[in-house]
């Protein structure tokens, strides 16, 4: 797409979150698309990568993996043909022997963390809240599916074997089966392309195409609220438009729906907005979704087997973001991760859990 993302795949993130090394460097700042600003990025990332390194010099570590480290970082700070194509915000994971990059199309508040493992809570927001969603664009004239993100112009997807329009789809000639049977063909065509896709699903479709697709759709994701309009008179940037502000609403309802069963647990006892108990219980296994501030990190450790949670004063390299650390166990343990602004987390902490049963 015009907009150069990198969205984290579950194996990914399940990598990033593996990963143990006594010198890693997490990095986030927010970036532009716009090539002038360029500069201005590299900036900041190599005064963030000075951060990391001096960091890393004052916890003793190596001068060779320091050394290692900055060469790695200046090389992306010097990488002219990377910082053409740029989206919102840029996550970077170094070690003394590996260096990742992901563009993000989420604003993400420019941090630094050393430690030993990678802090990755703004990074899980990309998967939270991709601001990415497909728009199938449905009419008895033709079919065709768009990728939009937060602002690039849309782009059509090729699908194979998508009916032309209603006329091409074999089947009873009376008018409404005939347009059954072209919404049919649709989503079998649309299988391959969404299969292990978890983007929301926009239609743009007149009130009785819209309503025919449904009775047929399998694909989980397909938002409820319809692009309304007729698609064979509205340009793909206009669908675009009118889908973000569907796709918004998708988030927003989740947010909502996520908040409203909090409180109905909260009042059976299956909830929790401590630091120190959703570190223990997310040990446990016992977390089924958490809800964690990307922007706040509170610095200190998480004990392997107990959960307890040891604070420190500071962020340095001898400690890591405790909240952070109880996404990653929440995450591998098959739970759910809600990477969120604060004002959005029950109770208004830096962390608020739906438990799967009463402790």
């Amino acid at each position: 797409m015009a907009l150069h993302t990198d969205i984290p795949t579950r194996s990914q993130i399940e990598r990033l979150m593996a990963h143990r090394s006594p010198s890693s460097v997490s990095i986030y700042l927010p970036t532009s698309r716009l090539n002038q600003e360029a500069q201005r990025n590299r900036l900041e990332l190599r005064g963030l990568a000075d951060t990391a390194v001096a960091q890393l010099r004052a916890a003793g570590v190596d001068d060779a993996d320091v050394t290692n480290i900055e060469d790695a970082l200046l090389a992306i700070v010097e990488d002219d043909d990377f910082w053409n194509y740029q989206a919102d915000s840029l996550g970077v994971f170094v070690t003394p022997t590996n260096a990742q990059t992901y563009r993000l199309a989420n604003e993400l508040t420019a941090m630094v963390e050393v430690s030993d493992r990678f802090h990755l809570k703004p990074l899980l927001r990309a998967v939270t809240f991709p601001q990415a969603a497909y728009v199938l664009a449905l009419a008895q004239g033709g079919a065709r599916l768009l990728e939009i993100d937060s602002a690039s112009a849309p782009e059509q997807v090729r699908v194979a074997d998508l009916p032309r329009d209603a006329w091409d789809s074999q089947g009873n000639k009376i008018f409404k089966a005939r347009e059954r049977n072209f919404a049919r063909r649709v989503e079998h065509a649309l299988r391959d392309v969404l299969n292990g896709s978890d983007l929301p699903l926009i239609l743009a479709a007149t009130e009785t195409i819209d309503a025919l697709y449904r009775t047929v759709n399998t694909y989980p994701h397909l938002a409820e609220t319809r692009n309304a309009g007729n698609p064979e008179t509205t340009s793909d940037a206009d669908l675009a438009l009118a889908a973000r502000s569907i796709l918004d609403q998708v988030y927003a309802d989740q947010l909502a729906q996520t908040k409203e069963l909090f409180d109905v647990r909260s009042s059976q006892g299956r909830a929790a907005t401590d630091i120190s108990d959703v570190a223990r219980l997310a040990t446990m296994g016992a977390v089924d979704t958490v809800l964690v501030d990307i922007d706040d990190s509170v610095p200190g450790s998480v004990d392997e087997a107990t959960g307890q949670v040891s604070f420190a004063d500071a962020n340095d390299a001898s400690s890591y973001g405790v909240v952070d650390e109880i996404a990653r166990r929440v995450y591998l343990a098959s739970g759910r991760v809600l990477a969120v602004r604060r004002q959005d987390i029950p109770g208004g902490g830096s962390v608020a859990a739906i438990l799967r049963y009463t402790p």
